[in-house]
């Protein structure tokens, strides 16, 4: 098997909400939409981000209504101080303040309008 693209997809009240936010804050661009889609990609790489309106046809039935509930959307950026103050800046609340984990893991969070965690992660160098 190759894979050739990693995509999560997560399901939200308000597709839109989310993925200005992250236009807005994470530097994602739109690469297709529809009723009750989006589909975000972003120019550095790594995970691409769909969001379907929940209770959307196009779902199976056991999946309609369920939303992202318990999912954790994370990046590794570097600079993670940096990225920190500029989403203050920017208006957007920490909603777990930075931190640092004893195996080496900086850490903090934000939350997009649809109540997804967005977490922020720099490792520490050896």
């Amino acid at each position: 098997m190759q894979i050739t693209s990693t995509v999560v997809s997560l399901t939200v009240e308000d597709t839109g909400a989310s993925a200005a936010f992250l236009q807005r804050h994470f530097g994602y661009t739109e690469l297709m939409s529809a009723d009750g889609f989006v589909s975000l990609g972003h120019p550095g790489g790594g995970v691409d981000v769909v969001y379907l309106r929940r209770g959307l046809e196009v779902l199976p039935e056991e999946q309609r209504h369920r939303t992202a509930d318990g999912v954790i959307l994370a990046f590794t950026v570097e600079d993670i101080a940096a990225e920190e103050a500029r989403l203050r800046g920017e208006g957007v609340e920490i909603t777990l303040p930075l931190r640092e984990e004893p195996w080496g893991e900086r850490l903090f969070q934000v939350t997009d309008p649809n109540g997804v965690p967005i977490e922020l992660v720099e490792w520490a160098r050896p």
